[in-house]
């Protein structure tokens, strides 16, 4: 609300997903800041500066200009992060589930990484995109099922991984 444009005629949309949220608000950039300094967070301009000052001392924002920045360290240990789509007359966030309660060595984030709950993978299509064989693939993956993490289905050949 605080840096929305209100003379486009167009509400802010928050879509819920199973594995994200998606903010989309109405506006671009505002003029002399460019897509790389928004992503950054080293400038913010208030749009609605009297909306800001309300909200700001009713406590529902801390600081101003710290949006960006603080979405990107509360993500800093996930593997899943979040993304920025910045168009001229919107701006999307999409912020995904986040899996920081999950203890996964950094192999295990490598493997994690390449899986999907809608796509079910094998070993095979795994394997190619990570520097370890199949055989520790395989023990990653089963290490991270009887944890809960990933899903087996199958047996043998036939055998798939997902989330």
């Amino acid at each position: 609300m605080i840096h929305r444009v209100w003379d486009i005629n167009s509400q802010i949309r928050v879509l819920m997903f199973d594995d994200r949220i998606e903010v989309i608000s109405p506006g671009g950039l505002p003029g002399g800041i460019s897509e790389e300094e928004y992503l950054s967070g080293r400038i913010s301009v208030l749009r609605n500066q009297i909306i800001a000052q309300i909200f700001y001392r009713l406590n529902i924002v801390e600081v101003f200009g710290t949006g960006i920045i603080r979405i990107k360290q509360l993500y800093s240990s996930s593997t899943t992060k979040p993304r920025f789509e910045v168009s001229e007359n919107a701006i999307k966030v999409i912020l995904p589930i986040t899996d920081t309660q999950m203890d996964l060595s950094d192999d295990e984030r490598k493997v994690y990484a390449l899986l999907s709950k809608n796509m079910y993978k094998s070993i095979s299509e795994i394997t190619p995109y990570v520097e370890f064989g199949k055989s520790k693939v395989t023990a990653l993956l089963k290490s991270m099922a009887n944890r809960g993490i990933v899903v087996i289905e199958g047996k043998g050949r036939g055998t798939k991984y997902h989330i």
